[in-house]
């Protein structure tokens, strides 16, 4: 396991000047079986490599594995947990630009977090002139927190709004 460590910033603009820089590595997480099971539920996809703990024993995978989805979807998690922006009035998930499901993760493994920020620049109203916030780029590898692998990178686009 790595040491969780976190960046915090008083401001969006604050991201400006980080570009290019390991912002840190989150704490740890465990996707449990039922969190899977439930994410199925929601999706609607019951594939047995997900749901079927006794088919997926004797399965490629040697046990049933998280949705890549759902792997995707505790990206915006672990990023909270790496970086902090103490004033904005709101903050959005903008996008992804680059995905990769790289190894399944089985239920119950521990993963983190570890975010470099990419990009960043100012977001500007409508008149051109004034500064609304900054939409910033950051990729992010979900690591498997017991073994030097990776399991789902993404790069993920967000904005924070002052």
């Amino acid at each position: 396991m790595r040491t969780p460590s976190k960046v915090t910033v008083a401001t969006p603009a604050d991201l400006l000047g980080l570009v290019g820089q390991e912002l840190g590595i989150s704490q740890t997480q465990v996707v449990t079986q039922e969190e899977v099971n439930l994410f199925a539920d929601v999706t609607k996809d019951h594939q047995w490599i997900h749901v079927d703990v006794e088919r997926a024993e004797d399965g490629p995978f040697g046990s049933t594995i998280v949705h890549g989805f759902l792997t995707l979807a505790l990206v915006p998690r672990l990023l909270a947990d790496i970086l902090e922006v103490e004033t904005f009035s709101m903050g959005v998930n903008y996008g992804l630009d680059r995905v990769r499901f790289i190894k399944p993760l089985p239920p119950g493994t521990r993963i983190q977090g570890v975010a470099t920020l990419v990009a960043a620049q100012p977001l500007t109203a409508a008149d051109g002139n004034t500064v609304e916030g900054v939409q910033a780029k950051a990729s992010v590898a979900v690591e498997f927190a017991d073994e030097p692998q990776t399991c789902c990178v993404a790069e993920i686009l967000f904005r924070y709004y002052a």
